[in-house]
């Protein structure tokens, strides 16, 4: 039977996806603080790729560690899964902050999303601008084409709260000084992160617990898609412009099937269809703990979500330490 012809479940797929989340994040965790990313990055990619290798799916990466060219493994358009099974879009950050890790700072995570096949948008490596809210507000509160000062004023009226009430998550690099100083004139509060915004997008989902109303900055388009099918699960509102610095920027975008440069995505243009997600804690943070190691054992917990039924599942696994010394 073709993949085509066969249904994405996504109930029977999820616990699939939340174990290779989790096999990603214990292949990473004896290297979490030794301060060296890409060791930490392989382990993760090595270990999401045998576990996604497992299930009986036709998946094909949309979102991954780059070009073909450029990536030895999960690179986009890699075909991973038995085959026996529907056809699926995956994306995936096998460890979203790979420096976090090395550092051992909070709020690295190992990340993936499944889909029918077609219903991700196939996001070139370039930079995204991202604006993103959680869940309660009417469509188009916030866009993209309103000043830094102005979407925090707009938020806060719909909060009913005063504009120093509101909390906004920017990452801190240099192209974001301006934006920065503007949103501290509003007498808002800033959360700087120096890498993770896919964790940095969903906090604003859970501002109850994370204290984040808002995100917003430039950051990688891939990572955009990843936030965006979060949000498709968790409630709240993305938008996303895709920047072109050069013409190789722009000639990615048309390999990837991209004609409108200018064009604004919304949440479900980036994620069209109902979409599993998981992601599981290494390093720890407002969202997720970290793993546990403890003498004989090591435990991880995993958030694994379903946008078709809003159903928001965390999940411990406590494992032998003995079967991952050599991960």
């Amino acid at each position: 039977m073709s993949a085509a012809k066969i249904d994405f479940n996504d109930r029977l797929l999820s616990l699939g996806l939340a174990r290779v989340a989790e096999q990603a994040a214990l292949a990473s965790a004896s290297l979490v603080g030794r301060g060296d990313e890409k060791a930490a990055d392989q382990a993760a990619v090595n270990a999401m790729r045998e576990q996604l290798n497992l299930l009986d799916i036709a998946g094909v990466v949309v979102i991954g560690e780059g070009e073909r060219d450029e990536a030895p493994m999960l690179y986009i358009g890699e075909e991973v899964g038995t085959g026996n099974g529907p056809g699926v879009d995956i994306a995936l950050d096998p460890l979203e902050g790979t420096t976090l890790t090395a550092k051992d700072m909070p709020n690295a995570l190992t990340v993936i999303a499944m889909g029918p096949r077609g219903s991700m948008l196939h996001a070139p490596d370039v930079y995204m601008d991202k604006l993103a809210i959680g869940p309660g507000f009417p469509e188009g509160i916030v866009t993209l084409d309103m000043t830094p000062r102005e979407r925090v004023e707009a938020l806060a009226q719909a909060k009913g709260c005063k504009p120093s009430d509101i909390t906004v998550c920017i990452l801190e690099r240099p192209r974001h000084d301006a934006m920065i100083a503007e949103v501290r004139e509003t007498g808002a509060s800033i959360r700087l992160i120096t890498d993770g915004d896919v964790a940095g997008v969903m906090h604003c989902a859970e501002s109850e617990v994370t204290g984040i109303d808002m995100y917003m900055g430039q950051g990688g388009a891939p990572e955009g898609v990843l936030a965006a099918a979060a949000l498709k699960c968790m409630g709240g509102q993305i938008f996303g412009r895709l920047l072109f610095r050069n013409d190789d920027e722009r000639s990615r975008a048309a390999k990837a099937g991209i004609t409108d440069l200018d064009r604004v995505y919304a949440r479900d243009e980036m994620v069209t269809a109902d979409v599993i997600f998981a992601a599981t804690g290494v390093t720890g943070g407002s969202l997720l703990p970290r793993i546990k190691r403890e003498p004989g054992w090591v435990e991880t917990t995993t958030l694994l979500m379903r946008s078709k039924t809003g159903s928001v599942r965390r999940m411990s696994y406590r494992t032998p330490m003995w079967s991952h010394d050599n991960a």
